[in-house]
C-alpha cells in the first residue's frame, strides 16, 4: 500500500527535512505541501535541495487542503497546529512536529508556552524507556495521532532515561549543557541568528531555567520512574547549521557500581538501530550525525565528583525531528521503523 501524505509548512527547516526524508521513502507518496505567505510559489524555490520534489507547489495551509490524505505532518511554529486537529479528524494519521500535544500537564504549558492547552498525542520518542522494561514504541503502534519531540528535549532525555530507570543516577540535581546549531530555532529572519552574530562566536540563551523543552525532559524522566526532577538546562547557540552535542551529568546513587552503571545504558540501548552507545573511552562528534536519523552516545563516570556523564549527539532536523516523526509514522502504519531512514552521516 502507498500512503499520500500532506506536509504543512513545507517551505520551512522541519517541514523541508521531512520531505527529504519522504522522498526516499518506497511506502509513501507526497501529494502536497503548504505554506502560508510562500503559497503559490514552487516548493523548489524555498527548498532548492529538494529537485526529485520539483514538480511541487505550495498551497495554502487550510484545513481544506490537509484533509484527504492518510497521513498529514504538521510542521508549524508551536501554537498553530492546535487550530487543524479537530478539521483533521477523518485523517488516519496526523504527526505534528511542533509542541502543541506534547505536554500532558496543563500547568506546565501554562508556565512554558501560554495559550490554549490541546489534548497530549503519543509522544513520537520510540527508544525511550516509560517503565517496567518498557519502551514508547509499544505506545505507538497503531497510534493516529503523534507528538514529535523537541529536539533538545529527546537528546536529554534519551540521555539519561536508562540511568533513571535503572535506579543508578538520581533525578535531582541534573545538569546539562547544550551545543546547538541555529536551524533549530527556525527559518524565520531573526537578528541574533544572523550569520554576523553567530559566526565565530558561541551564545548561551534561555539561561536560568526558561527554555521551553525543560518540562518536556522532566516529564520524559518522570515517565521512565524519576520522582521530583530538577534540571539545569542551558543551550548555547553555536556556528554550525545542524546538530546538537548535549552534555548532561547527574548524581551516582549510593551503592552502584561503574559496572552497573554502563550495563543501564547498554541494556536501553544494546539492540536500537537509532540510538547506540559507543564504547568505554570514545565521545560523539555533531559532525558524525549530520543528515542521519541517529543518536550516538558516550558515557563516563566522574568519580571525584560522583556523577555520570553522558554526551549526545544528533542532527537536530534529522533524528532530533523530522527522523524522529517518520520512524514513529513507520511503527504507527506497522510498516519496518527504519524504512526510509539511514543511520549513516555525511563526511566531511
Amino acid at each position: 500500500m502507498t500512503y499520500s501524505v500532506a506536509v504543512s509548512g513545507a517551505s520551512g527547516y522541519a517541514g523541508g527535512e521531512i520531505l527529504r526524508l519522504l522522498a526516499n521513502h518506497p511506502d509513501v507518496e507526497i501529494r502536497t505541501v503548504t505554506a502560508h505567505s510562500n503559497a503559490g510559489q514552487p516548493l523548489v524555490q524555498h527548498q532548492p535541495h529538494l529537485r526529485s520534489l520539483t514538480h511541487l507547489e505550495l498551497q495554502d495551509t487550510t484545513p481544506e487542503i490537509l484533509a484527504g490524505h492518510d497521513v498529514v505532518f504538521l510542521a508549524l511554529p508551536h501554537g498553530q497546529s492546535g487550530q487543524y486537529t479537530d478539521a483533521l479528524g477523518d485523517t488516519p494519521l496526523v504527526i505534528d512536529a511542533g509542541a502543541d500535544h506534547r505536554l500532558t500537564d496543563p500547568a506546565s504549558w501554562e508556565a512554558f508556552y501560554g495559550g490554549h492547552f490541546n489534548d497530549p498525542w503519543t509522544y513520537g520518542v520510540p527508544e525511550l524507556l516509560v517503565g517496567d522494561g518498557r519502551k514508547q514504541r509499544e505506545n505507538l503502534v497503531g497510534a493516529s495521532r503523534i507528538a514529535a519531540p523537541g529536539c533538545n528535549a529527546s537528546t536529554v532525555s534519551l540521555s539519561l532515561v536508562p540511568g533513571i530507570a535503572a535506579g543508578v543516577i538520581e533525578s535531582e540535581d541534573i545538569v546539562t549543557v547544550l551545543a546547538v546549531g541555529p536551524s533549530g530555532a527556525g527559518k524565520s529572519a531573526k537578528t541574533n541568528l544572523l550569520a554576523s552574530e553567530i559566526l565565530g562566536s558561541a551564545n548561551p540563551y534561555a539561561v536560568g531555567g526558561t527554555h521551553r523543552h525543560i518540562p518536556e525532559i522532566q516529564q520524559a524522566l518522570k515517565n521512565a520512574g524519576a520522582g521530583t526532577v530538577t534540571l539545569s538546562f542551558t543551550p548555547v547557540l553555536v556556528p554550525m547549521s545542524r546538530g546538537i552535542l548535549a552534555t548532561s551529568t547527574a548524581k551516582i546513587a549510593d551503592g552502584v557500581t561503574d559496572a552497573q552503571i554502563r550495563d543501564a545504558w547498554e541494556s536501553a540501548y544494546g539492540n536500537e538501530t537509532f540510538v547506540q552507545l559507543l564504547p568505554e573511552g570514545q565521545f560523539p562528534r555533531t559532525a558524525d550525525v549530520v543528515g542521519a536519523n541517529t543518536a550516538l552516545m558516550g558515557l563516563a563516570i566522574d568519580h571525584a565528583a560522583n556523577r555520570v556523564i553522558v554526551v549526545t549527539a544528533v542532527d537536530n532536523l534529522a533524528k532530533g525531528t523530522a527522523g524522529a516523526a517518520i520512524q514513529s509514522m513507520n511503527i504507527a502504519l506497522g510498516l519496518n521503523e527504519s524504512t526510509g531512514l539511514s543511520v549513516n552521516g555525511v563526511a566531511p
